[in-house]
């Protein structure tokens, strides 16, 4: 079996996260990806602890099956350097602000003349024009402003600091695997690469979704708790008595009736569907109730054995080691180095396919690793 991407190849001038899991991605599905690199400012992924096999642990993920050429793009014969190799590349991804790979000789428009067939992916927090187009942010920043984290959280609480970096994984790599791909196949029948846009707060708010829809459509003000799905019934998570919680989602009818037995709780099935403030408060109160009377233990017990979409809120140490994890291989062992029989625990690439495969050859690799040996740059 071959990876789904072979042939493709790739120069990623990203650093930190968004651009780097989009290229991972790539990677992962066979593309051929060159990670350029300053070798005087250091992508602080490569720093951040903690640290394992003597680099950083996001650094050797984030930049697996990934080879590393430092470049000082500051000087002409590395712009040379690119321009000369760029004929051979399907794709550049880049992070940076707009109007600095213009300045360095390496935007779209520059490469384009040399390979009108590149797929050129830029990828920054709120896109290439607009009036925040110059703007730094991170990932906090974008969700508050695509209105997510302002119906997110609780009323009294507030906005919650997320575990994952929704902007830049959902909103930024994915819309740019999605956007690369897409330009991949239309090039197929034009003959031509184009240039993708990605703002991160463009793709973030789109993940409004049905919030969205309500609000823009419905007219209706969108606001914590306010919601079927953000708190506002027993769509919740509820704290047992030893201080652990269950993740409740029982809002089918049938999954409402198997809820309501395992609680001994009738005014579930008589309040549940209730659109009524009073009501939906009711009723989130008297599962609290009932399930505070019990350890999660006991919990994990009972809901094992019914299907009825109730699940426990694991720690990301028992989701590693869960019978699913283990069943879906969410874990994988890659090389330290190409054929090294020493290997790195590491997250998997997710996807499954029928006939392809995913690789994992190496890694994230130490900076310049793979530089031309002839010493052109």
């Amino acid at each position: 079996m071959t990876a789904p991407l072979n042939g493709l190849k790739v120069l990623d001038f990203s650093t930190l996260l968004p651009g780097p899991f989009a290229t991972m991605m790539l990677a992962d599905l066979g593309a051929d990806v060159i990670h350029v690199e300053s070798p005087t400012r250091v992508d602080l992924v490569r720093m951040m602890p903690p640290y394992a096999d003597g680099q950083a642990t996001s650094h050797a993920y984030l930049n697996r099956n990934k080879q590393s050429v430092a470049l000082d793009l500051k000087q002409p014969a590395s712009i040379a350097y690119i321009h000369q190799i760029i004929q051979d590349y399907d794709i550049v991804v880049e992070q940076f602000r707009p109007g600095v790979m213009a300045r360095l000789g390496l935007d779209y428009a520059t490469l384009k003349a040399i390979n009108p067939r590149l797929i050129y992916c830029s990828i920054t927090g709120y896109g290439q024009d607009g009036p925040l187009k110059d703007r730094a942010g991170h990932d906090i920043n974008y969700l508050a402003l695509a209105g997510i984290s302002g119906h997110s959280g609780r009323v009294q609480g507030g906005p919650p600091p997320l575990g994952v970096q929704v902007a830049d994984v959902a909103g930024g790599s994915l819309h740019a695997v999605i956007g690369i791909l897409a330009a991949v196949v239309e090039r197929q029948t034009s003959g031509l690469g184009q240039h993708i846009d990605i703002s991160m707060t463009d793709c973030v708010f789109t993940l409004n979704s049905m919030a969205g829809s309500a609000q823009v459509a419905g007219g209706e003000a969108q606001h914590a708790e306010g919601g079927m799905l953000n708190g506002g019934t027993y769509y919740d998570y509820y704290q047992t008595r030893d201080g652990r919680y269950l993740s409740v989602g029982s809002l089918e009818p049938q999954f409402m009736m198997g809820l309501a037995q395992a609680l001994s709780l009738p005014i579930l099935m008589q309040l549940g569907a209730s659109m009524l403030p009073e009501d939906r408060q009711t009723v989130r109160q008297a599962i609290a109730d009932a399930i505070a009377q019990q350890d999660f233990a006991h919990w994990q017990q009972v809901f094992a054995a019914l299907d009825v979409c109730v699940e426990p809120v694991l720690s990301l140490d028992e989701a590693v080691n869960s019978e699913v994890a283990q069943a879906r291989g969410w874990i994988v062992d890659v090389p330290l180095a190409a054929g090294d029989t020493k290997t790195q625990r590491q997250l998997a690439h997710p996807i499954k396919f029928s006939r392809s495969q995913p690789v994992y050859k190496f890694v994230g690799r130490a900076l310049g690793a793979d530089n031309p040996e002839d010493g052109t740059v």
